[in-house]
């Protein structure tokens, strides 16, 4: 089923990925089986949902719009592999749904106005996370995997290295999405340390 047409909503930051080929190396780059407990940040319309769905992933699905909710209920009705969840990302409890699913595995495109928060929520439940691949702006991501000493480390750089190993995959342009944003993507896989390297005198 094609859902019907949704008129991007600003206030959600949505850009929606429509780029076959950059859904299909995504899907690549996650490798889903039957067996992960996949979610899906903001999935939008769908596109990458069944990418991974027809992938062979089982998926809980994490949006906060209604209609975009509601659309894709309707698309994925009587399919047991993928659940909705209409609820911010921000407030759901990760570490309560690996506690019946097993170690998550987070996929999204992150909206570019809230893409701190959310890596920092996602942080605070890094312990019932296996890995996460993650669409970033650009800039974000080059912060995230910042050397020492460079221009661009900083408090975020810090962060999430302490916490998770980070390897960006492959940048993404602004034709791959719709409406184009101004600015390219990056796509970054992240794995929670089962160790971290250090104390941290002030994490916060």
């Amino acid at each position: 089923m094609t859902l019907p047409e949704h008129r991007p909503r600003r206030r959600f930051g949505q850009n929606f990925l429509h780029d076959p080929a950059i859904i299909a190396r995504i899907a690549r780059a996650v490798a889903p089986a039957a067996e992960d407990a996949l979610v899906e940040i903001g999935p939008g319309r769908g596109a990458l949902t069944r990418a991974l769905r027809d992938a062979g992933a089982d998926l809980d699905l994490i949006e906060i719009d209604r209609d975009l909710a509601a659309d894709l209920a309707r698309d994925f009705e009587g399919d047991p592999t993928v659940r909705i969840h209409n609820v911010d990302a921000l407030d759901f409890d990760f570490t309560g749904l690996a506690a019946s699913r097993g170690p998550l595995r987070l996929v999204g495109n992150l909206p570019y106005n809230i893409s701190t928060p959310l890596l920092f929520h996602f942080l605070a439940h890094a312990g019932a996370v296996r890995d996460m691949h993650l669409m970033l702006q650009q800039e974000v991501a080059e912060r995230l995997a910042a050397a020492p000493g460079g221009k661009v480390y900083g408090r975020l750089s810090v962060m999430l290295q302490f916490r998770c190993r980070v390897a960006p995959l492959f940048n993404v342009g602004p034709g791959a999405f719709r409406p184009a944003p101004k600015v390219w993507s990056t796509v970054v896989r992240l794995i929670p340390r089962a160790e971290v390297p250090a104390p941290l005198a002030d994490p916060g």
